[in-house]
Parts: C-alpha cells; sequence; structure tokens
C-alpha cells in the first residue's frame, strides 16, 4: 500500500504518527508539506529541519512530483493544506481518500446559517459525501459539526493528536512523582485569553486560604505572562509558583512527569489541546475543561480525570480541592491515565488501525475499530457533551 499524508506543515504533534507510519510501509509512506511553518509557530519552537526526515517531501519546492504522487498513492489523508485545489483532483477521481479535520464552527454552530459559509462547505466536504471518503474527526466535537451539514454520513471516526509515547515499568511510574509533602501542579500552553491562566492564580489563592502544601509549574509565554506574573508576586504567591517561559517540548514532559495533577483551562476554541494527551502519559490526574476536542475522547470523568463544565471556574476549583482533600483515594486516576495513553491513544496503536481501516476502503468495506482511533464518532451536539459525559455516554 501506497500512503501519502497532505498538510500544511510536519511538527512535533504529527511526526510520531508519521513515524509509525513510516515504520509500517516504509518508502511507502510520504508525507507531503503544503507550505513553510509560519514565523509564529517556529517562534515558539515547533520548527523542524525537513531536511533531515526521509519521508518528509515540500510541494513548494517539488510541486509535479507531489501533486504526481497525490493522485497515484493508494491512499491519500489530507489534513489542513491552505490548498483545496490540490485536494479537489483527488476527490473527483474516486480513489480511497481520507480527510482529518477539527471542528468546524468553533464559536458555535449558529454560524451554519451563512449562505456563503455553507457554500465553501458544499465545494469542500458536501459534494462529496457519496464518494470513497471518509472524515477522521480530531476532536469530539467534530463529528456534530459535519453531521450538521450533512457531510459524510455513516462515515465519521475518532481521531486526534498523537504525542511522543513514554513508557515505564511499575517501579519507574511509582518513583515519578515527589513525596516532599505537597501536591505538585503544572500548566502549560501559551498566556493568551482563550487558555485563562488566570484560573491558576485563582486557584492558587483558594489553596493557601485551606491550608495546603502545593506547587504550581507555570510553562510557556505570551501576551497575558506579564499579568499573571504581577498578580503572583501582588498576592504574594511567588514561593509557591515556577514560572519556566518557553519551554521546549521535552522539557514539559520532564516537568509533568514530576507533577501531580495537570489543570488544562482552555476554552472551546481549544480545537483539540494535546497537552492532555502529553499529561495523561505522564501518569497526571487531569483537570480539563469538557469543551476541549480532546477530553470527551481521552476522558472518562472519574476513571482517568476530571472534567468540569464550560468556563465554570467554581466547579473546576471544585474538583480541585476534592482532589486535594481526597487525595490518596483519588490518585489512582493518574495510573488510568497513563494506561488510557500506553494502551490505545498512542502514534503506534493509532497507526495499525489507520492501515488496517485503509485496507478495507480499498476493499470496498468500512471496518471501524471498537473502541478508541477509528472507532465511530458519535454525534453529541455541543450543549449536551458534558452531561453526556457525565453520565457515562458514549461519546
Amino acid at each position: 500500500m501506497t500512503f501519502t499524508f497532505v498538510s500544511n506543515y510536519i511538527n512535533h504533534h504529527q511526526i510520531p504518527l508519521c513515524q509509525a507510519l513510516y515504520e509500517q510501509l516504509g518508502e511507502d509512506f510520504t508525507f507531503i508539506q503544503t507550505m513553510p511553518m509560519e514565523k509564529e509557530r517556529v517562534d515558539m519552537g515547533w520548527a523542524v529541519n525537513v531536511e533531515e526526515i526521509p519521508y518528509v517531501e515540500c510541494l513548494y519546492e517539488k510541486e509535479y512530483e507531489c501533486l504526481k504522487k497525490i493522485m497515484e498513492s493508494d491512499v491519500v489523508l489530507f489534513g489542513w493544506t491552505g490548498r483545496e485545489d490540490i485536494v479537489e483532483p483527488r476527490l473527483r477521481s474516486g480513489k480511497t481518500t481520507l480527510r482529518v479535520s477539527e471542528r468546524l464552527y468553533r464559536e458555535g454552530q449558529w454560524k451554519v446559517v451563512s449562505p456563503r459559509g455553507l457554500a465553501a462547505k458544499y465545494r469542500e466536504h458536501i459534494r462529496y459525501r457519496r464518494q470513497n471518503v471518509c472524515m477522521l474527526c480530531a476532536g469530539a466535537y467534530a463529528a456534530s459539526d459535519f453531521h450538521l451539514i450533512g457531510a459524510y454520513p455513516d462515515k465519521l471516526f475518532k481521531w486526534g493528536y498523537f504525542t511522543k509515547l513514554r513508557t515505564y515499568t511499575d517501579e519507574e511510574f511509582a518513583a515519578l512523582k515527589p513525596q516532599d509533602g505537597k501536591i505538585h501542579i503544572v500548566w502549560a500552553g501559551r498566556f493568551i485569553p482563550l487558555k485563562h491562566p488566570e484560573y491558576v492564580v485563582r486557584l492558587a489563592k483558594t489553596l493557601r486560604e485551606k491550608g495546603y502544601a502545593y506547587q504550581i509549574h507555570m510553562l510557556g509565554d505570551g501576551e497575558l505572562e506579564p499579568l499573571i506574573r504581577r498578580d503572583v508576586e501582588s498576592s504574594g504567591l511567588s514561593e509557591s509558583f515556577v514560572f519556566y517561559g518557553y519551554t521546549p517540548p521535552e522539557k514539559v514532559r520532564d516537568v509533568m512527569e514530576k507533577c501531580h495533577i495537570h489543570l488544562f483551562t482552555s476554552n472551546y476554541l481549544e480545537g483539540w489541546g494535546a497537552v492532555v494527551n502529553e499529561g495523561m502519559n505522564s501518569g497526571c490526574v487531569e483537570v480539563v475543561n469538557a469543551q476541549v476536542g480532546a477530553a470527551p475522547y481521552l476522558i472518562r470523568h472519574g476513571v482517568n480525570g476530571l472534567v468540569y463544565p464550560q468556563d465554570r471556574y467554581d466547579r473546576m476549583e471544585m474538583l480541585v480541592l476534592a482532589l486535594f482533600a481526597h487525595w490518596e483515594e483519588r490518585k489512582q486516576m493518574g495510573r488510568a491515565a497513563y494506561e488510557t495513553i500506553r494502551d490505545m491513544w498512542n502514534a503506534q496503536h493509532a497507526a495499525k488501525a489507520l492501515l488496517r481501516f485503509a485496507d478495507g476502503l480499498q476493499r470496498g468495506v468500512i471496518e471501524a475499530q471498537q473502541a478508541g482511533p477509528l472507532s465511530i464518532a458519535p454525534v453529541t451536539a455541543p450543549g449536551k457533551m458534558y452531561r453526556a459525559m457525565m453520565q457515562g455516554e458514549e461519546i
């Protein structure tokens, strides 16, 4: 099987899956990068040297060869390319094709009423609803959006991002977390409004009032970082915080391994949220906004993590306080989180599932997995997602 993955650019979120596919297929796997990485992403440390990766080809350097490969490959997976003109010929050909997308309507499904927007969705998605093409939903809210516009009927499947997997022996896992009498909390991301870093300072004030022993680790930079630092200092909380500034992905993981709780406070604009994968893989107890795309796929509330509704700081605080009050009984959620990533939501498992799925499509058969990547993506309305999670429904 020749398999080609086409997306805007390769980065540390794509490499684990691509490497797993390359290990399975060798030279029959290609990643086509359609554009150079934006300066903002380069400044965030996302850049990689594509010349050192044997399976990467750049469309803007070898357009003819890349377009030929897109048309002739047995299976093509399209991410966001910025070049719909290279996607359409493949879709019109009727050859086995997959698409992967985060949600369409992050700001609200009311946007579906826009005639101009719907016309664009028709050109990109709806008109191919009967073709040999399936949609991989990178986030639990994507299926509802595509269902709303009538695209990919009965062809919506769970997907996501797959970060680098770290595994531990039982002895190594037991020794990961510090035993210094404090509960260590990690928050990692850009200091921007949608990620609500201010929640962490509010929480720290409450933990201090309750008399709990804790240490908070904040990794990342951004426009709100100076304000957060000043708030911490003026509140007399400096000794309880460690600010790391911009931190390379591997270092983020190192810090997570030494923390007990991972807070992920982004709002509905967070399409997936790969740090949830990383926190779970590091054995952290996750406390995550249910609106984050990864949360409904990865987290079973009370089993391998905790979720709170919308931007409800009060509910997030309540969950963290309950963890502190009952830590010995609830810390096992960190182990369950680790096992979720180790056993299912990782690049190696996803690559094998993807190739099995693609092989079935070539034979005209859709064979969904029973659970995890490439299982059927249930259509759950955004407003009903949190309740469904609380009731333990399949999402």
